[in-house]
């Protein structure tokens, strides 16, 4: 099973367990994620985006300063902008938060639901699987000084026929290494593996 294959196959079992929609993003590094995701209401991401809620949401900031699971209702950091007050217009009624990992690598995921607060077992399984997910998602701490070069080549403008020239290896091996490259860090085009391997310090 491929890695994107194998996180798929976790969206589907937290989908399964929150009704409301959940979100997830996993090894948080330089301020940003490696992977994110989400599926709640559109109209709520549309104004949690426009009002940049991330920067002031506090399950966000719960889950950079706690490890664990917590209710939204238990979690006491201010929330001057009513945040979880206007979700609660989008069917977000009751949610839980969760934080894994060290702080360079922190990953945060929470679910929400309209009808009631999720039970302890529910939370639970919820977050296993995000532990899971974080595990699975690891970054790697390096790649192959070909995979390096490979990235390198595009990063500073070489198209793929003349990085193959350049590096005297046929076309179809240098495409061999960027989708390798892609596959180690995550990214679905080159350009986003250009960017985390930055990020990441691995070029």
């Amino acid at each position: 099973m491929s890695l994107r294959t194998s996180v798929d196959y976790y969206t589907t079992r937290l989908a399964a367990l929150a009704p409301g929609g959940f979100f997830f993003a996993v090894h948080i590094r330089f301020a940003l994620p490696l992977m994110h995701h989400q599926t709640y209401p559109q109209g709520w991401t549309d104004l949690y985006t426009e009002e940049a809620y991330a920067l002031r949401d506090p399950i966000i900031a719960w889950g950079f300063s706690e490890v664990g699971t917590s209710r939204w209702s238990e979690i006491t950091i201010p929330d001057p902008f009513n945040i979880l007050g206007q979700a609660q217009d989008f069917g977000m009624k009751y949610g839980f938060a969760v934080s894994c990992g060290p702080m360079k690598s922190r990953t945060i995921a929470s679910a929400a639901r309209e009808d009631r607060e999720f039970t302890d077992e529910e939370m639970l399984d919820f977050s296993r699987l995000i532990q899971q997910l974080h595990t699975l998602t690891e970054p790697p701490k390096s790649l192959t000084d070909a995979q390096i070069e490979a990235l390198r080549c595009v990063a500073n403008g070489d198209r793929h026929a003349a990085a193959a020239a350049r590096l005297n290896i046929s076309e179809s091996a240098f495409k061999a290494r960027l989708t390798a490259a892609r596959a180690s860090l995550l990214a679905r085009t080159t350009a986003e593996a250009i960017q985390r391997a930055r990020d990441y310090r691995l070029l």
